[in-house]
Formats: structure tokens, sequence, C-alpha cells
């Protein structure tokens, strides 16, 4: 199995990249839970703590797909690193300023958002252009979802670490500093640096006007939506069978599985087309989903929490290869924003779902949540098979002339979207 990711990892430059990026993601990562504590810290309210938070991750959700077509256009370096120095200058304030002005808190989070830069789909632009197998590139997709779960594992950890060490108020510095530092060091790359998108036609919609995205982007929707419900569901089951320590076993379970899961599917070469791979795979998960509604003892419910992650970031990195397949030329790091930004909405939307039916009908309705979405989900696929498996019918380009002084001619798999 480690024969596969160890051959990536050897590739020139791809160590530096992935390290990086999810470095430079961390503020992102903790975001939510940075805010959270640092409001609490200075007396505020829950409400304010999760009105500040849902700012932050509205703002970032908008963001992404726009700052995402200005890499396309302009390149990494010149989007990317100014982006990561507006998003922590605006969190600095936020520290700062603390929330004794609202507007200015408010104003300071969203802006904090809104520049976190596009470090994820500028990593999976990149792949292509340091990888020179398409097995490669899909095999590199699966281990940057293995390295999301880790990384969203550990960063809360972290926060958790710089509050009991010093304060709230410095946690919120100290990981917006870390992620700027993880930001330089992937736009100061050779990679980062050379990569130019492929010229693309002018058109408001962008990445959007791909008929096979936006399939994606509403499948994937409801996986958001089933992911964020779990999250809201799983804590009256840990109330009535031992409080949060059992929660975090249960979240720590989701993680675990999707990251067993991601490292299978990525360490096996498939073949086949993705777009039918990608329906077995949710069907699994929404199937993984429907066991929650037992809810059994503790050992148990966690063993099912785990198996319900399995097919998680399979999923993401199978979805990762059908956007490079349907992103419309020039517009790869946009559509992989957007794929990311749906994502995320998904995933607020579930927790306000879930928590109304949690109120009404308790932990087991809020686990029928997750199953219900998985299965809109595997519907949203099966509408719109015909429309995935359709090539796009884009030509498999040469390595351009701009970053080959050689002018050599190289053909390669990829949609034309690296350097």
């Amino acid at each position: 199995m480690a024969a596969g990711y160890l051959e990536i990892l050897r590739a020139r430059h791809a160590v530096r990249l992935l390290v990086g990026t999810l470095v430079g993601r961390l503020p992102n990562a903790t975001a939510a839970i940075a805010i959270v504590l640092f409001v609490r810290a200075e007396g505020g309210t829950y409400t304010l703590a999760g009105a500040l938070a849902a700012v932050y991750g509205v703002a970032n959700a908008v963001g992404q797909p726009v700052l995402g077509r200005l890499v396309d256009l302009y390149g990494q370096p010149r989007v990317q690193l100014p982006a990561a120095l507006a998003s922590a200058l605006a969190m600095a304030v936020f520290a700062g300023a603390g929330t004794s002005a609202l507007p200015l808190a408010h104003a300071a989070v969203a802006a904090a958002g809104l520049f976190t830069p596009p470090l994820e789909g500028g990593l999976r632009a990149l792949w292509p252009s340091v990888l020179r197998k398409e097995e490669q590139v899909h095999t590199a997709y699966a281990m940057d979802a293995v390295a999301q779960e880790v990384m969203f594992t550990v960063g809360p950890l972290l926060v958790t670490l710089c509050v009991s060490l010093w304060s709230a108020q410095a946690a919120l510095l100290v990981l917006n500093v870390i992620g700027v530092l993880g930001a330089l060091c992937v736009v100061l790359s050779p990679p980062s640096r050379a990569w130019r998108s492929a010229p693309r036609e002018a058109h408001w919609l962008g990445a959007l006007r791909s008929p096979g995205l936006l399939a994606l982007l509403g499948a994937f929707l409801f996986v958001g939506i089933a992911l964020g419900s779990i999250t809201v569901a799983a804590v009256p089951y840990a109330d009535d069978h031992g409080g949060d320590a059992v929660y975090g076993w249960l979240m720590a379970a989701l993680g675990l599985g999707a990251l067993v899961g991601g490292s299978v599917y990525g360490a096996r070469r498939w073949t086949g087309e993705p777009a039918r791979r990608l329906r077995v795979l949710v069907a699994l998960l929404a199937v993984c989903y429907l066991p929650l509604t037992l809810m059994p003892g503790v050992a148990a419910m966690v063993a099912l929490t785990a198996l319900a992650g399995v097919f998680l970031a399979p999923s993401i990195a199978c979805a990762f290869v059908l956007v490079d397949r349907h992103a419309p030329r020039g517009t790869v790091t946009e559509a992989f924003s957007w794929l990311v930004t749906m994502f995320t909405v998904g995933h607020s939307v579930g927790t306000g779902i879930a928590g109304p039916v949690v109120e009404a009908g308790g932990a087991l309705w809020g686990f029928a949540v997750p199953g219900a979405a998985g299965g809109v989900s595997l519907l949203v696929l099966l509408a719109t098979g015909r429309v995935l498996g359709t090539s796009p019918g884009r030509a498999v380009i040469a390595a351009r002339s701009e970053n080959d002084p050689n002018r050599a001619v190289e053909p390669r798999f990829s949609s034309g979207d690296q350097a």
C-alpha cells in the first residue's frame, strides 16, 4: 500500500507542496473553534461566537471560487500570497480589537474568511505538472484527501494546545502566522511560480458553465449535509452515553474511517469510468450511514461511526478526478474551489437541518438525516449520469512554450490546466 504513496512523495517538490498546503490551510481548518474559544475568553456569548464563526464560513464560501478564478487568470503567487497576508491581517485585527466593537469584529472575521487563499484547489491544479502519470495524479488526489483528514484532526488539538500554553488570542495570531508561512512555502516553489492556466474563453459563469461540474456540486452539497448532520446528531447520543469524551471518540472515529478508506483507495490503481465508480462509492457511503440509527452501546457506535467515514475520502478523491475532467479549459483552480465551497456550504446546511430534527425527534431522527442526504446525493449522480459520463472532448495538450524553454512536445493526459 505504501509503495504508491512513496512514489508520489519521491517526486520533486511533492512533499513541499503537500506540507506547505496543509500548513497554509491550518487557519481555515481551525477558524471555527479558534473564534469560539476567543469569543468565550472575551466574555462573549455562545450566540455571538456562533454568529462570528458563521460569518467566517459564509465569507470563506464566497471567497474561494472568486480567488480561484483570479488564480486561473493571474497565477498562484500573485493571488495566493496577498490573500494569505490579508486574511492573517484581518484575523490579527479581530484578535486585537476583541468583541467590544461588534461591527469591527464582524467585518474583520468576514475579511479573514473572504481572503482565505484557495490553496487546496491550487494544489490539485499543480499535481499534473509535478507528476507525470495519470495514475500518479489519481493517487495524489487520494493522498490529498487523506492528508486533509489528518489536518482536521490535528488542527483543533493545536488550537487547544496554544490556548492552554498562552491564550485564545495567541492561538488566533500564531495559527495565522503559521498559515502565511505555509502559503509562502507553496508560492515560492518552482511548480507554483511556473504554473499557468490554459487559455480560457471569457465567460461570466467561469467554471460553472460546465454541466458535469454542476452535477458534481449538486451531489456533494448533499454529501456535505450528511457529514454536517452527523456532528450534531452525535451530541445528544453522547450526552446520554457519557458526555464530551464519547462525542470526541465518535468524531475521531469518523475521521479515522475516512483516513483508512482514503489510504486503501489511493493505494490501488483503478481502471474504468470514474463517474460510474463515484456512483458506487456514494452508494456505499449512503448505506454505511444507515446503521447509525441503531444507536448501540458506545463501543459499537464508535465502530459504526468509523464505518460511516470509510467511503468519504474515496468519494472526494474520485470527485477530484471528475472535476479535472469536466472543468472548462482555464478554470481548474476555480472548479476545485467550487467543490470545496459546495461541500462546506452543505456541511453548514446539515448542521442547521439536524438541530431542529434532533430537538423534535431526538438522536434517532438526527442520525436518519445522513442516510437520507447520502441517498439524495446518489440520486443526483444517477440522474446526471449521462452528463458525468460524457467526455468534454478537450484536446490532450503538451507543455506550453511559456514554461518550456525547449518547446518540447510532451503528450499529457490532463485537461490543459497546468504548466
